[in-house]
């Protein structure tokens, strides 16, 4: 039987699990996104770019992520999702083609004291094993070299119940490499006690000076008054012995106090407890200034810093202990993990190799294990995130970066974006929010979104590639290829500071004369020193007012009129134009509507499924009580006022009934670095990085100093935003500030007067001066890796 003409194999039909090769993005609506559709390609890089606040993060994180982690994390038991966060579903009308979300964002790693570089990538814990196993003298197991785990001693009658019950003495014992005299802090505090109290006065008389602690607040002040351990109206300075013992270190002994049962302590363990225990950053601002002027921390004289025990610090591999080992510079670590040969633990040899390596490899290599966690900057916490995805064999999976490039040198954009580039290649689809143009250009798919900020945002304003986002005429578009020129003139010294021997970190001695009343660019490589010299190094008499880059904390509660101190001379106004107290106007004090609470919605907790946040009816989302609302001021109510844009509320309190020269300067400072558009009330977590940056930025203005040091201002900014960002520094300097910016945008650079690069590396490379003098200088003599990218970028 002979085979029909034409019947060989055919060329298969394309499969049906192909045509899902986007992701579908259908009427999102978080935050201030309008209804946006997208349809993003999978396997490609994607960049989305847009001025601060058009919707760049609602689309990407709140949404996109968002959903795919919610989706993930529904496929667990009801029982395990009971101990998971708790997403609530985005306000989006259809999402298709998800994939699993990992979100590298720039939040700060854990300021906890016991976080270190190593503890929060597993190459601790790999140590600690290496060192189980062939340190000299054995010590013990793993935890023998954690300075997380305490040792214990126990002995004592257990009740075995087998068979016949019987009591049995049993010995207990756990070897853990904590430094017992620091708790494996690595550090001790020292309380200055005139800081606490005053001596000439007695407790009667209001002797405590720690915030918040008040004559007659009786669960504090009250109880050390009536313990009856002291007497209170005897001046402190003349305590008995005995007295004054109880007083600053009794352990906890149970009071009376009016009748009610309390917990008596000595003042510096009740000190250490309420204020030492607690993360500093996590503090309020003004108990923050109180415990860095109260306390002072040194390394402990007894591990040295190490936070590990004798008997840890004790055993060695070679010449190298455990703590000199996570001293070590990671590149350095990384030479001698390589030279070490034993067949035995060849497995975790290979394993910390490629860590290690992998910090190297994301320009991270000047880092140490022992570094705190929270001393590392946005960038550095992000990119020590990325370390753990480097060598996974996942692909189809979609990573999502926020502003992967913040705090780099134009010369490590270049390893990033190979960084990127390699997790796409590997099958995987790769969300980037991002306003460098060294990343855009490398985009396969660009997602502009505008036109504005706020409610002028939340519209997508192109689609497509790079090369269309140049001749589309958006916003983004028309600034891609913006370039800053060299200033033909540059201003004139009215002093120096000079820094002489400066060693902090990897410091070498440096000698610099930082230029006063002109603009000053520090910058160099990332680890080469900048911020130790700047902030570490200043003199303490300079009248320095220092904007780091350190994240705003707040609630749901909080919004720009609270954060900047504006709704205070607000409250005053309302007062005295109606003739009632100004607590009336807080949604947080007496003129919160009583049903919410003054938060505007009711919350629904719903256990393990996302929990349900509904409008008011009462206030209808107002937050005030409706007689709140009755008083006016120049026709507006305090929820009116609070519904604002900072450009109208500056109009409004400018001139007319409403004129409150107070608010008018706030709102003016908020206007001139931008948030023009923000709304008084708009509440903190939903505003993004770039905002809180600015919003930082505006409130620390009003400081008294002759000294502004900015920690790379243009993080989080559009294009086109820098230009008003260098308007804004050509004010302060012109207004007799002298103005000093950690910078690694080339724009800044080329406007500065002046420019200090450090370098030429980073860590134990870098630390020197490298070049000080004009930007024109600079770029004339290219010795230095600015140098060659200013001049790349000025066109030179």
């Amino acid at each position: 039987m002979s085979k029909a003409a034409g019947t060989g194999p055919r060329p298969s039909a394309a499969h049906t699990a192909d045509r899902h090769d986007v992701i579908r993005v259908r009427g999102a609506r978080e935050n201030n996104l309008r209804d946006v559709s997208v349809e993003i390609p999978k396997r490609r890089l994607t960049v989305f770019t847009g001025v601060s606040g058009s919707g760049k993060s609602s689309l990407v994180f709140h949404t996109i992520a968002a959903e795919s982690q919610r989706l993930i994390n529904e496929t667990h038991s009801a029982f395990v999702q009971g101990f998971m966060p708790t997403l609530a579903r985005p306000e989006v009308d259809v999402l298709e083609g998800l994939t699993t979300a990992i979100i590298v964002d720039q939040q700060r790693m854990g300021t906890d004291a016991r976080s270190t570089v190593g503890t929060a990538t597993d190459a601790n814990a790999m140590l600690r094993i290496l060192f189980s196993r062939l340190g000299q003298p054995h010590v013990g197991p793993p935890n023998a070299f954690s300075f997380n785990v305490p040792s214990v001693r126990a002995s004592g009658a257990v009740t075995v119940e087998r068979g016949e019950r019987k009591t049995v003495k049993q010995t207990f014992t756990r070897v853990g490499g904590m430094c017992p005299h620091c708790d494996g802090r690595g550090t001790v505090s020292d309380i200055d006690l005139t800081q606490l109290y005053d001596a000439s006065k007695s407790i009667s008389e209001g002797a405590f000076t720690i915030p918040g602690w008040k004559s007659d607040s009786w669960w504090t002040v009250r109880t050390y008054a009536e313990s009856g351990f002291l007497d209170p109206d005897k001046p402190i300075r003349e305590f008995t012995e005995q007295e004054l013992h109880d007083f600053l270190h009794r352990e906890p002994t149970k009071v009376k106090v009016e009748g009610v049962n309390l917990t008596y302590e000595g003042l510096i363990p009740k000190v250490r407890k309420s204020f030492l225990s607690k993360d500093r950053e996590a503090l309020q601002p003004h108990i923050r200034e109180f415990v860095d002027r109260a306390v002072t921390f040194t390394p402990c004289p007894e591990c040295g810093g190490t936070r590990l025990s004798a008997a840890a610090r004790s055993s060695r591999i070679g010449e190298v202990g455990i703590a000199d080992a996570c001293a070590l510079q990671i590149s350095d670590l990384t030479d001698w993990v390589s030279g070490l040969r034993e067949p035995s633990v060849a497995p975790l040899l290979d394993a910390l190799r490629r860590t290690l390596e992998s910090f190297v490899e994301i320009g991270l290599g000047y880092l140490s294990l022992d570094r705190p966690s929270g001393t590392l900057s946005g960038g550095e916490a992000q990119r020590v995130k990325m370390i753990r995805h480097l060598g996974s064999a996942l692909t189809d999976a979609t990573y999502v970066f926020d502003e992967p490039t913040i705090g780099l040198h134009p010369h490590d954009i270049q390893r990033m974006n190979d960084l990127l580039l390699r997790l796409r290649d590997k099958g995987n689809t790769v969300l980037v929010v991002e306003h460098k143009p060294e990343t855009i250009a490398i985009a396969d798919h660009v997602v502009d979104l505008g036109p504005g900020a706020g409610t002028a945002g939340g519209t997508v304003c192109f689609e497509g590639t790079v090369e269309g986002l140049r001749a589309g005429g958006t916003l983004t578009g028309r600034h891609l290829d913006d370039r800053s020129a060299l200033k033909e003139t540059v201003r004139t010294p009215t002093g120096a500071l000079e820094i002489r021997g400066a060693k902090a970190h990897n410091l070498r001695d440096v000698d610099v004369d930082i230029p006063l009343g002109v603009l000053v660019v520090v910058t160099g490589v990332a680890g080469s020193g900048k911020s130790s010299l700047v902030h570490g190094e200043m003199p303490a008499d300079a009248g320095v007012v220092a904007i780091d880059q350190g994240a705003i904390r707040g609630s749901r509660r909080s919004n720009p009129a609270t954060y900047t101190g504006l709704l205070d001379p607000i409250r005053k106004a309302f007062a005295k134009a109606n003739g009632v107290k100004p607590a009336l106007f807080s949604a947080n004090s007496e003129g919160a509507c009583p049903a919410c609470n003054g938060a505007g919605v009711l919350y629904t907790d719903l256990a393990m499924m996302a929990g349900v946040a509904t409008t008011c009816e009462e206030c209808e989302g107002k937050r005030f009580q409706a007689a709140v609302l009755e008083h006016h001021l120049g026709g507006r109510d305090i929820s009116e006022v609070l519904a604002m844009p900072v450009a109208e509320a500056e109009e409004f309190f400018g001139a007319g009934p409403a004129r409150t020269p107070a608010a008018h300067k706030i709102l003016g400072r908020l206007a001139d670095v931008g948030l023009g558009y923000l709304t008084l009330g708009q509440p903190l977590t939903t505003l993004s990085g770039g905002e809180r940056q600015r919003l930082k930025l505006a409130t620390r203005m009003a400081d008294k100093g002759g000294v502004y040091v900015l920690d790379e201002p243009t993080a989080g900014l559009h294009l086109a935003d820098v230009e008003q960002l260098l308007g804004l520094l050509d004010r302060l300097v012109d207004s007799g500030k002298s103005v000093i910016v950690i910078e690694h945008h080339q724009a800044v650079m080329a406007h500065a007067d002046w420019i200090v690069d450090l370098g030429p590396g980073a860590g134990h490379d870098g630390g020197r001066v490298v070049f000080q003098g004009t930007p024109a200088d600079l770029v004339a003599a290219r010795s230095t890796l600015t140098g060659e990218h200013l001049a790349a970028y000025v066109g030179a």
